[in-house]
């Protein structure tokens, strides 16, 4: 009887995520939140992270998603937040969904124009962060040449 009652997709911050899985779980599926995040967002909420989220009234979807676009007024820690000390206005958000990439787009555009060592690595392709490339990394590089044997 009360599985009858789970809707099966529910939207949140106007992204459908499963409605048969534990909201905790669930609201990773938005790009720009994670478990942590999601952890303190239930906590927060008053909801518990092992309801279904198929389960959820509207009021609570509602409460999420309000707290999903003013995290800060819903008392989340700056610390969870994904763009600290932000490049133009130099104050703390938590970016979802569009905002998230069009933000991290730009900032690899930033260092391509200013010609930083991580611009220039993005720019042909090669791991950023120090990796080494010798043996990894090959779809970047192109295709394996072999040495032709002795006959």
């Amino acid at each position: 009887m009360a599985e009858q009652n789970i809707k099966h997709i529910v939207r949140v911050a106007n992204v459908d995520i499963p409605g048969n899985k534990h909201l905790r779980i669930s609201l990773t599926k938005i790009k720009g939140v994670g478990r942590n995040f999601a952890h303190v967002l239930c906590n927060l909420s008053g909801i518990s992270g092992e309801k279904l989220t198929g389960t959820l009234s509207e009021s609570e979807i509602a409460t999420l998603t309000e707290m999903l676009q003013n995290p800060a007024n819903a008392g989340i820690p700056e610390w969870l937040f994904n763009r600290r000390r932000d490049f133009a206005t130099g104050e703390d958000k938590h970016l979802l969904i569009g905002n998230l990439q069009f933000s991290r787009d730009n900032d690899i555009k930033r260092l391509m124009k200013i010609k930083a060592i991580r611009g220039i690595r993005h720019s042909k392709g090669l791991p950023v962060r120090g990796q080494r490339t010798k043996s990894n990394f090959r779809r970047n590089k192109g295709k394996v040449i072999g040495v032709k044997k002795k006959r």
